[in-house]
């Protein structure tokens, strides 16, 4: 008797469906991964769209409304392994910058109807709702990275995805520190590796896409930025990326934006 696929399904939640996108650029990668299972759910990229349970879900986008609040739930109770792939999935997304403003302001500027949009105050990351078994970040998601994640639970062993910081990508691919040679402001010191330091191999500064590296010093980055002439306000508008609401680096542009006001 053939033994059954595990079955996966993918999900949008508040996004621009560029991480899915990435998944279907896959290609040749895809096609093998999509042999070891049965794709059940996945919009973006099939009409199939069947019900629980699954054994994989791959959750794109940030919670943004209280249908998106609920749905997440009976997301997470249908699956066994719950995986949040890019930026607005895992740290609330660039629309998360709502969260140190006014939203009703921002509905009445865009909507002309702003009484038939009903969202809640803040765009918020899926692991402030339900358990998350693994986070993949990135905006969009590094496709090498998400393949070798699926690939690391069918088979039953540990993903290995990078934790170091941008810098040693510069250091390893030859990419003189813009920093350093040219001056320019840059997040790579305190980024997650997942781009291969894309934007310093261009002589322009990290902007953070892939989120804090693990054990991030901010306080020491943010003190040497304003050491070279940066104000505090611009520190911490630079933290104000995709990944603006990801703790470290909303706690630290809260402290500096705190000490600018006093």
């Amino acid at each position: 008797m053939e033994q059954e696929k595990p079955r996966l399904a993918v999900f949008k939640f508040a996004s621009c469906d560029g991480c899915q996108l990435s998944l279907l650029d896959a290609e040749d990668q895809l096609l093998a991964v999509a042999g070891a299972l049965e794709i059940v759910y996945f919009p973006e990229a099939t009409s199939r769209m069947e019900d629980g349970p699954y054994d994989i879900a791959l959750v794109e986008g940030s919670v943004t409304t209280l249908h998106d609040a609920e749905r997440i739930q009976q997301i997470r109770k249908d699956s066994k392994y719950l995986m949040t792939i890019g930026a607005c999935a895992t740290a609330g997304g660039i629309q998360a910058l709502r969260n140190w403003a006014d939203t009703d302001e921002f509905i009445r500027a865009v909507y002309a109807k702003p009484e038939y949009i009903q969202v809640l105050e803040s765009s918020t990351p899926i692991s402030d709702h339900v358990k998350v078994d693994f986070e993949l970040r990135g905006c969009p998601i590094n496709q090498y990275q998400l393949i070798e994640v699926i690939q690391s639970l069918l088979a039953g062993r540990k993903p290995r995805t990078p934790q170091h910081s941008v810098c040693l990508d510069c250091k390893r691919r030859g990419t003189v520190c813009v920093t350093v040679a040219q001056g320019i402001a840059c997040l790579g010191p305190v980024t997650q590796s997942g781009c291969h330091a894309l934007c310093p191999s261009y002589h322009r500064g990290c902007y953070g896409c892939y989120g804090p590296a693990p054990q991030s010093n901010l306080v020491s980055l943010a003190t040497h930025m304003e050491k070279e002439g940066d104000s505090r306000t611009e520190i911490s508008h630079r933290l104000h990326n995709f990944n603006a609401y990801a703790p470290a680096f909303r706690n630290e542009s809260q402290r500096l934006l705190e000490q600018d006001g006093e």
